[in-house]
């Protein structure tokens, strides 16, 4: 590869910008190490203007990434990335700027006759008939120098993009589910998406939440609320400061003392380092002074009648789908559809998403013969 495609300087990347800013659109992607830290470390970023002109930006080597905002916040520019929201945050992070104008190639894959939680190696494959080099996975993005292999590597996840996106667009059927596509691309406009989760809310990532009734849930919120400031301060993964399972596990089993808390599966070394905090955490979630109270997911259940109209609604969000070429995840979740039967049945929907924009669309009919019901 030619060191005149790696950007190892900021005036370089300023440069390199002002090219990307007169083009319709540019490919971007992210290559990080996220083992022991509590933020991912960015190793390399990766841009391409065509198939034959892609850079690699070296973020080790350049301090003011700035220049790569405004790129990212041009509204004249596509920017096409493949499962956008994670490099998104990553680079908003990172250049203090909000991405606007953004093309998702998984996302768009939804609404072009394939799946909207496809890989970029098999979409590229599906749609490009090509197969990309996958031997550098677990590349350490942070070592240098990287070899001439592990840069072409990094450089095939951004170099079919624009073509996947003229592709893509190709497939949709006809202008109104283009239109859709557009819609949810929209979303991604977004700032709220990049900023950080409030740590009061971070109990709702928490593998094996849903087993908790609400009293258990006050406990978790506040030790994940505590394991998000710890791992901040130490810039350590959360997992490294207490894991999921453990959070569980105390949020059941409320040990006040340390003498309780030793006898749950919590490792030796987090007993000894945060033993006493933790006790106390469990305590004052006991004594009932929360401004944050959890919510809790309840679980829907559905009568006879309901459950007939689930079916309905799965059998029409497939036949539809399968005419239109959209993926039926794209539609809702299993969750999402019991909750919007439950509420057509109470006659109540409120904002569901299903009762809104582009899914209302294409629920219109049902939606229509449930009111008349």
């Amino acid at each position: 590869m030619s060191s005149s495609n790696i950007i190892t300087t900021t005036e370089a990347l300023e440069d390199l910008v002002q090219k990307a800013l007169k083009t319709d659109a540019v490919a971007l992607d992210t290559e990080f190490v996220w083992e022991r830290t509590y933020y991912p470390l960015l190793g390399l970023i990766q841009l391409a203007l065509s198939d034959e002109e892609c850079y690699a930006i070296d973020p080790m080597a350049i301090t003011d990434l700035s220049p790569l905002g405004k790129l990212l916040a041009a509204p004249g520019t596509i920017k096409i990335l493949h499962d956008a929201p994670q490099d998104l945050v990553i680079l908003s992070r990172a250049t203090g700027s909000y991405p606007v104008n953004i093309f998702d190639t998984r996302l768009a894959a939804g609404f072009a006759g394939s799946s909207s939680t496809i890989s970029l190696f098999n979409l590229i494959k599906e749609q490009l008939d090509t197969e990309i080099d996958k031997s550098e996975t677990r590349t350490n993005w942070r070592q240098r120098p990287l070899t001439d292999k592990q840069l072409s590597y990094a450089l095939n996840d951004v170099r079919y993009s624009r073509a996947l996106r003229v592709l893509l667009l190709e497939s949709i059927v006809g202008p109104r589910i283009k239109s859709w596509l557009q819609e949810e691309l929209n979303l991604l406009n977004n700032p709220h998406l990049y900023e950080a989760m409030p740590d009061n809310d971070r109990y709702k990532r928490v593998r094996g939440i849903n087993r908790l009734n609400k009293q258990h849930l006050v406990t978790a919120q506040a030790l994940a609320c505590w394991r998000e400031e710890k791992a901040r301060q130490n810039d350590k993964p959360r997992n490294h400061i207490i894991k999921d399972e453990i959070i569980v596990e105390i949020a059941i089993d409320k040990p006040c003392d340390k003498e309780s808390l030793q006898k749950t599966s919590i490792s030796p070394k987090a007993f000894n380092r945060y033993g006493e905090e933790i006790c106390q955490i469990v305590r004052n979630a006991a004594s009932g002074q929360n401004a944050h109270p959890p919510q809790l997911q309840k679980r829907i259940l559905l009568n006879t009648q309901e459950k007939e109209s689930l079916t309905k609604l799965q059998e029409l969000i497939s036949l539809k789908c399968d005419i239109l070429g959209l993926d039926p995840s794209l539609i809702g979740n299993s969750h999402e559809l019991k909750q919007l039967i439950k509420s057509l049945h109470s006659g109540a929907t409120g904002q569901l998403r299903q009762t809104l924009g582009w899914r209302k669309e294409f629920l219109k009919d049902f939606l229509i013969h449930h009111k008349k019901n």
